[in-house]
C-alpha cells in the first residue's frame, strides 16, 4: 500500500491529509487562533467538587471549567497492549472524588478532549507525553506496545526494551517503534524525561491556573503521530512549513528526511491529489459506491447513523447475494468514511438484513478488519439479525462537519423547512390576526419569495382571494428570493 502525507499551508489555515493508495482517508485541519486543546497541560485549580456526578470541574483559565472524572485521577498501570488503566491493587472500594480532590486545589492536568457542543474541555490528571517512537507517562507503572503492532515475537523484543528503562515512568512503543532498536530510543527517551521534569519544576513555582506546556502545530503533530517508515513521500506546498518538517525529521527520524518533497505550482497541492473533492464529499449525507449501491451518514447530537442502500445495484444473481456483495462493498466505505470524517462516540451501522449467518459472520470480520487500520481506538459489537453494528469511537476534537460547517440559518440545523403551501397557510393565519390593523379596501403589500408568489397567486389555491374577501382588503406580492425559504413580509 501507498502511503502518503499531504500538507497544505494557506494562512490562516493548515490542513494535514492522509492517502493511503491515492484515496484520501483522514484530513486534519487546524486555523489560526483556533488551535485545538488536546494534549495541552495546564495548572488546574479545583474549582467545585461534584460527589454526584464523581467529578470535578477545574479553572484552567478559559471561559469554561475543564471536566475532570475521578477514574482520571485514580493512578494509571500500563497494560501490554498499550491502554492506560486504573491503577487501584490494594482498594477495597471505588475511590470517591471527594477523598482525592478539595476546592482550591491546585493539580496539573492534561487536555484529552476538546470543548464539544458547549461543555467544556475533557482533562486527566495522568499525563501521557509522546514523542516520535514513545510515550511517557509520569509516575505511571508498566509498559506497553501499541496495539497496532501484531506480530508477537516484535511486541515482547520491544516490551523487553521498556523494561529495562530506569523506573519512574510509564512507557508505550508506539507503531513508528517497529524495527527499532535501543540506540533508537535514546533520543526520545531523553527528550521526553527532560519535557516531563521541566512540566514538574513550572508547576512547582507557579500559582493556577496557568498554560504549562503546549502541543506541536498540526503539521509536527502530523509527522510524529501519523508517519512511520513506510510512508512513501511526505507532499508540502509552503517551503518554510518543509523546511521545519525536515529539521523536525532530521533529529527525530532521518531515514524519513529525504522523503519530504516541496510541492508548489499549479493546480494546487489538495486539488491535484483529489482532496479537496474529498472533503466536499464528507460534507454531503450520501456516498455512492461503484455497484450503484450508497452509504448514507446521518450525524445527531446522540449518535451517528450510517444506513447501506442497495440503489442502482440488482445483482445477477439471487438477492442474497446482491445483499451481501452491497454490504461487503460498503465495509471499507464506511470505515473510510468514518475516518475521514472523524466521526466519534456512538455509531451504528445499518447494512442490508442478511438471511445467511455465514454472510453476516463475513461482512462483520471484514468491517472488523477494516476499522483495525483506524488509529482512534474503536470497539463493535456483533452485527444483529437486523444487520445493525454498534460502534463506539474515540472522540477527542470536533468532527469534520463541526469544523468546516455550522447550522443553517433557515432550518436551524435540522435539515429540512416548511413546504410553500405551509408557509403560505402561515402567512394566511397571520394577515387574519391582525385584521384589525387594516382598513377597508387598503392595499396590503407582501414580500414573499417566487415560488410562494405563485403559488398563492394560483386560483385553485384560493388564499389571496378569501383573506381579500374576508378582511376587505387588497393585497399585492412582491417577490423577492433573497428572502429565507419560510419567511415573509407583511408590509
Amino acid at each position: 500500500m501507498r502511503r502518503e502525507l499531504a500538507v497544505n499551508a494557506t494562512p490562516p489555515e493548515t490542513r494535514v491529509a492522509l492517502l493511503e493508495d491515492g484515496r484520501t482517508v483522514e484530513v486534519l485541519h487546524e486555523r489560526h487562533g483556533r488551535q485545538g486543546l488536546v494534549g495541552n497541560v495546564y495548572l488546574g485549580r479545583v474549582h467545585r467538587v461534584l460527589p454526584g456526578m464523581h467529578a470535578a470541574f477545574l479553572s484552567i483559565g478559559m471561559d469554561r471549567d475543564a471536566f475532570l472524572y475521578v477514574q482520571d485521577v485514580l493512578p494509571r498501570k500500563v497494560e501490554a497492549d498499550g491502554e492506560e488503566k486504573e491503577d487501584v491493587s490494594g482498594s477495597l472500594e471505588p475511590p470517591r472524588i471527594e477523598d482525592l480532590l478539595r476546592e482550591g486545589q491546585d493539580l496539573v492536568i492534561q487536555v484529552t478532549k476538546d470543548p464539544l457542543a458547549g461543555k467544556g474541555p475533557r482533562v486527566t490528571a495522568n499525563i501521557a507525553l509522546p514523542g516520535r517512537l514513545l510515550v511517557c507517562l509520569p509516575g505511571a507503572r508498566g509498559v506497553g506496545v501499541s496495539r497496532r503492532i501484531t506480530d508477537d515475537a516484535e511486541r515482547d523484543r520491544l516490551r523487553t526494551i521498556l523494561e529495562g528503562f530506569p523506573p519512574g515512568s510509564g512507557w508505550i512503543a508506539r507503531t513508528a517503534a517497529q524495527g527499532c532498536g535501543v540506540e533508537d530510543f535514546l533520543a526520545d527517551r531523553a527528550y521526553l524525561e527532560e519535557l516531563a521534569a521541566r512540566i514538574r519544576r513550572k508547576a512547582e513555582n507557579a500559582s493556577a491556573p496557568l498554560p504549562i506546556h503546549r502541543e506541536l502545530d498540526l503539521p509536527l503533530r502530523s509527522i510524529r503521530d501519523l508517519v512511520t517508515s513506510d510512508f512513501d513521500a511526505i507532499l508540502v506546498d509552503d517551503a518554510g512549513v518543509r523546511d521545519r518538517i525536515v529539521e523536525f525529521l532530521t533529529a527525530a527520524a532521518p531515514g524519513l528526511a529525504g522523503r519530504v518533497e516541496l510541492e508548489e505550482g499549479s493546480p494546487p497541492l489538495f486539488s491535484r491529489l483529489g482532496v479537496e473533492e474529498e472533503i466536499e464529499n464528507a460534507l454531503k449525507n450520501r456516498v455512492a459506491l461503484k455497484s450503484g449501491g450508497s452509504v448514507v451518514v446521518q450525524q445527531t447530537e446522540a449518535l451517528v447513523a450510517i444506513d447501506v442502500n442497495t440503489g442502482k445495484f440488482v445483482g445477477s444473481g439471487a438477492l442474497e447475494e446482491t445483499v451481501f456483495a452491497t454490504n461487503l462493498e460498503a465495509v471499507g466505505e464506511i470505515a473510510r468514511q468514518i475516518r475521514l470524517r472523524d466521526l466519534g462516540g456512538i455509531l451504528v451501522v445499518d447494512f442490508i438484513d442478511m438471511e445467511d449467518p455465514e454472510h453476516r459472520r463475513e461482512v462483520f470480520e471484514a468491517f472488523e478488519r477494516e476499522l483495525a487500520r483506524d488509529r482512534a481506538r474503536t470497539r463493535l459489537l456483533q452485527i444483529s439479525e437486523f444487520g445493525l453494528v454498534e460502534v463506539t469511537r474515540q472522540r477527542t476534537r470536533g468532527n469534520l462537519e463541526r469544523t468546516l460547517t455550522r447550522p443553517c440559518p433557515c432550518c436551524s440545523g435540522s435539515g429540512r423547512v416548511k413546504t410553500d403551501l405551509s408557509v403560505a397557510l402561515d402567512l394566511r393565519r397571520d394577515l387574519l390576526a391582525g385584521s384589525a390593523l387594516y382598513a377597508a379596501g387598503e392595499i396590503v403589500r407582501l414580500r414573499v419569495r417566487s415560488s410562494l408568489a405563485h403559488l398563492l397567486a394560483e386560483e385553485e389555491a384560493g388564499l389571496v382571494s378569501e383573506v381579500e374577501s374576508r378582511l376587505g382588503i387588497r393585497l399585492e406580492l412582491i417577490e423577492d428570493d433573497t428572502l429565507p425559504p419560510t419567511d415573509y413580509e407583511i408590509l
